[in-house]
């Protein structure tokens, strides 16, 4: 079994909600152009089967090769969040779906926050919130709140993720390594011109949202 096929129906009922907000709160429209950082097709082919407008155009921006095929109006660009090959201002909206937490270090997330400001005029960002019980990568409760070299030890056998993925110990180091969830206050540091909007189940903060428009 893959880990994607437990995981899909939550993903799928979380982002389609997520792309509804998304479209009714930035006003997304004929007419706009999206920075999409560190995405793929799935927002946008979610955003098509819900018959949403379609956007002037929008860019993937993303550290790896296009491996799929893009909806049309859509295209790939292989660069780094952190130093966007882009003008000032030059996109309507930027968007980016649970990527910044990725970036392993606060330093690099703030980079790619300050890119992010520069090259749009508006934004909906959205990342883990690391208050919420469930680790969303590992699917596991708690497992977040362990001090590294704990997590370290219990990841292959003690989360979802292990115990159907099977990693190596170099894998989960490398996921130790990459996955930073920022914290709340922090997050509202690297936004200071945006509003924190808070995404939330059964009452607990699940995701964050920075969006200015």
């Amino acid at each position: 079994m893959n880990i994607h096929d437990i995981y899909r129906p939550f993903l799928k009922h979380f982002r389609t909600k997520r792309v509804k907000n998304f479209y009714a709160t930035l006003g997304i429209g004929p007419e706009t152009s999206i920075i999409d950082v560190g995405g793929n097709g799935f927002f946008w082919r979610t955003a098509r089967e819900l018959n949403l407008p379609r956007p002037r155009a929008v860019t993937i921006l993303n550290i790896y090769d296009q491996d799929e095929d893009l909806p049309e109006g859509i295209t790939w660009v292989r660069a780094d969040a952190r130093d966007m090959p882009f003008a000032d201002g030059q996109f309507d909206v930027a968007f980016s779906n649970s990527v910044i937490e990725h970036l392993e270090t606060s330093k690099n997330q703030a980079a790619m926050a300050s890119e992010i400001r520069r090259v749009a005029k508006r934004y909906w960002i959205q990342t883990p919130d690391p208050r919420f019980p469930v680790e969303p990568h590992y699917i596991t409760p708690f497992v977040h709140w362990l001090p590294k070299t704990v997590r370290r030890r219990v990841v292959r056998n003690g989360t979802v993720w292990g115990i159907i993925t099977r990693p190596t110990q170099e894998q989960i180091d490398a996921n130790l390594k990459e996955i930073r969830l920022i914290p709340p206050s922090e997050f509202r540091g690297f936004f200071p011109d945006g509003k924190i909007v808070i995404e939330r189940f059964a009452g607990i903060p699940k995701s964050m949202m920075a969006v200015r428009i």
